[in-house]
């Protein structure tokens, strides 16, 4: 008999694209919170090079793409957040999430979703990036065109988060 334990998800929605300043000092309260399995951020790409116009080919010169600190861990921040996902241990994380985003977000609203937004099983693309032997936290957060491996993020010491995909 094979139970597929399915963890409950939040969705963190700014009404804002994130700059990476502001990414890491909310992500850095986030990762404080005990039950926080996975993460991912989505948001619009920031490419490291111009892909058309007069400067195709040039490097891109932005404040925007940058390497963050998020748990005394580097990662190479190559989108402007708009969304940030979470899957949880229990649904009591939630309202810690919420209590965050209500102290965090002053200057612009921001709404904390419940609901599935990442897959929880292998799906045929996972099978193909990372084969039969696939680490359970990197499930469904996959993205097909890309060359690297989703950055992993263990706050201190602990796999309380287990992905990140940036």
């Amino acid at each position: 008999m094979n139970t597929i334990t399915t963890y409950p998800q939040c969705r963190i929605v700014p009404m804002r694209l994130l700059g990476p300043d502001t990414t890491q000092r909310l992500l850095d309260r986030i990762v404080k919170v005990p039950g926080i399995r996975r993460m991912l951020l989505n948001g619009q790409n920031i490419p490291a090079v111009v892909p058309y116009g007069p400067a195709r080919g040039a490097k891109n010169e932005t404040r925007l793409r940058k390497t963050i600190e998020i748990a005394g861990n580097s990662v190479d921040l190559h989108v402007q957040v708009g969304t940030i996902t979470l899957e949880i241990e229990d649904k009591t994380v939630i309202e810690q999430i919420r209590a965050i985003c209500d102290e965090f977000f002053v200057d612009f609203p921001c709404s904390v979703q419940e609901g599935r937004f990442m897959k929880s099983q292998p799906s045929l693309v996972d099978y193909a990036k990372y084969g039969p032997e696939a680490d359970p936290s990197v499930i469904g957060l996959v993205d097909p065109k890309r060359k690297e491996k989703p950055s992993l993020i263990h706050p201190l010491g602990d796999r309380v988060c287990g992905g990140c995909e940036l």
